[in-house]
């Protein structure tokens, strides 16, 4: 495994069931690529898997890489074309993270300012019924997203997979069935 993340989301995707066969997913801050490498396996060569990181990764089998920042105007609607037809996702993942500046409350604020562009991202391409797994640390903003969450999914809530440290303020929001494109 490229990572020690991925031993978390395949302990998440055992639990839970993220992904099927010929599935479409979207892979946030993929780099080094192991959550990649996981979504790749399991949803099979009818499936794919589009990653995005600022960072360089090594080429994966079945995994289409784009180096850009997610943040960037220009990186949604280039993977929302890299998912063609309608630009939809049955899972979009996040393993977003900002550079740790060692200052509790910043590095907290930063990570959540990630996980709230990606759940925006998720609301815009989930296919109705999707799934949006995305990284936060605990902190006290979270309860925010997660309460925006509710609104556009029918089952959320945090998950502390059992290859995370028990000393890590490190949670996972896992929300499922998409209930559809909404102006909100």
């Amino acid at each position: 495994m490229r990572s020690r993340a991925a031993y978390k989301l395949a302990e998440i995707d055992d639990k839970y069931r993220l992904f099927k066969p010929g599935a479409r997913v979207v892979d946030l801050g993929a780099a080094p690529g192991g959550w990649s490498e996981i979504a790749s396996r399991r949803v099979g060569a009818s499936g794919r898997v589009i990653a995005l990181d600022i960072l360089d990764m090594k080429p994966i089998a079945g995994v289409e890489f784009l180096k850009l920042d997610f943040l960037d105007a220009a990186a949604p609607g280039r993977l929302k074309a890299l998912l063609g037809g309608q630009g939809k996702a049955d899972v979009v993942l996040s393993d977003m993270a900002a550079n740790a500046t060692g200052h509790r409350g910043t590095d907290h604020l930063r990570v959540m300012g990630l996980a709230e562009a990606a759940a925006d991202f998720a609301r815009e391409t989930a296919r109705a019924g999707g799934t949006f797994l995305c990284k936060v640390l605990q902190g006290g903003t979270e309860a925010a997203l997660l309460a925006r969450l509710k609104q556009d999914f029918s089952s959320v809530k945090h998950v502390k997979p059992p290859a995370s440290r028990t000393d890590s303020a490190e949670l996972y929001l896992l929300a499922r069935g998409f209930r559809g494109s909404q102006d909100r």
